[in-house]
């Protein structure tokens, strides 16, 4: 198995088999895959907006521009369904998997590459606006969800991450051709940093670019030789640690315990039973990724088997009660995750 590398072969293998072969070995190229049309369109919005430099794309580890250079890497799984279906299954969304969504990180990832490409982080004007540029990425972040500085694109407030985050959410909505932003942000404070955007892009569109993208970028798929399965190994984030039932008070309250009334069910087969419906609406409303939320729910259920809890109010009540208390525990858990090499 591990000597079948030709791209027609592996899609004939279990998903078993298919995560012990290497990424490189998968031959994925973005032309003639579901990206394709996709990079057509954001080149098109850009040239609509007389903006001649079209960011190269190339199929990375996840998304991500390098460190000022203006090329977009793209998560190699997108470029083929099934392996989109096997991000699915093991982290229980896709980012970028939907058209919408895609489209929407197309645009930020512009935003840094022309950022880059014509070196306006550097300028007086932009730190002003924006911020320094030199700013320390942190692993994590802080937001205002109300706050009226920041124009809102990517879910968890992203343009408040980092000035160049910042940066490149207001290019995206500029770019979007479907945004009325001078409407639609109009009294905001933000305003100003989407006037600027317009301005030095309509003077500096037509323009080549101050830097070029290097010809042999990092963290390439066509250049990777861990396993699928070691990705997503190293992809994988469990809470850590630092859950030590903290919670149990809370879970006693919510439940009972040692009961044996034929009527009762376990609590943890309660949450087993639910948990796709838990983790969909505990994710909507905190904005933290499912994979996260999923871990989450899983020690609550050891919790539950370890103090023996049962369930005996009507099963509605007792998901209405368990969503409350673990969207509770994850805006108390998590921190709002800030992505690196954006």
């Amino acid at each position: 198995m591990a000597k079948t590398t030709k791209a027609t072969a592996w899609k004939k293998l279990t998903d078993d088999e298919i995560q012990q072969m290497r990424v490189r070995d998968f031959n994925l190229q973005i032309k003639g895959s579901p990206l394709e049309p996709l990079i057509e369109r954001i080149y098109d919005e850009l040239t609509a907006k007389g903006i001649t430099f079209h960011p190269p794309c190339y199929l990375a580890d996840e998304w991500l521009c390098p460190d000022k250079e203006p090329i977009i890497g793209i998560p190699f799984f997108l470029a083929n369904p099934r392996l989109k279906k096997i991000e699915k299954k093991i982290m229980f969304e896709v980012e970028g998997g939907a058209e919408k969504s895609c489209m929407k990180l197309l645009r930020h990832e512009c935003g840094h590459a022309l950022n880059y490409a014509y070196e306006l982080y550097k300028k007086t004007r932009w730190r002003e606006l924006f911020g320094p540029f030199s700013a320390r990425y942190s692993d994590y972040y802080y937001c205002q969800p109300y706050s009226r500085r920041f124009v809102l694109h990517l879910k968890d407030n992203y343009a408040q991450s980092h000035p160049d985050e910042d940066f490149a959410e207001t290019f995206a909505v500029w770019l979007n051709p479907n945004n009325n932003w001078q409407e639609k942000y109009k009294g905001w404070p933000v305003i100003r940093k989407l006037k600027y955007v317009d301005n030095v892009m309509k003077k500096l569109g037509s323009q080549p670019p101050a830097v070029t993208a290097t010809s042999n970028p990092p963290w390439s798929a066509s250049r990777m030789t861990s396993t699928l399965a070691g990705f997503y190994d190293r992809k994988r984030k469990v809470l850590g640690s630092s859950f030590h039932g903290f919670y149990d008070d809370s879970l006693k309250e919510l439940f009972k315990a040692g009961s044996s009334a034929s009527s009762t069910t376990k609590a943890s087969n309660l949450l087993r039973l639910h948990r796709r419906q838990i983790i969909d609406n505990v994710a909507k409303w905190t904005g933290h990724r499912k994979y996260d939320i999923h871990q989450l729910v899983s020690r609550i259920i050891i919790r539950c088997d370890a103090l023996d809890l049962y369930s005996e109010s009507s099963t509605i009540d007792d998901i209405i009660a368990l969503t409350v208390l673990l969207t509770a525990i994850a805006r108390d858990t998590f921190r709002i995750r800030k992505k690196q090499r954006h």
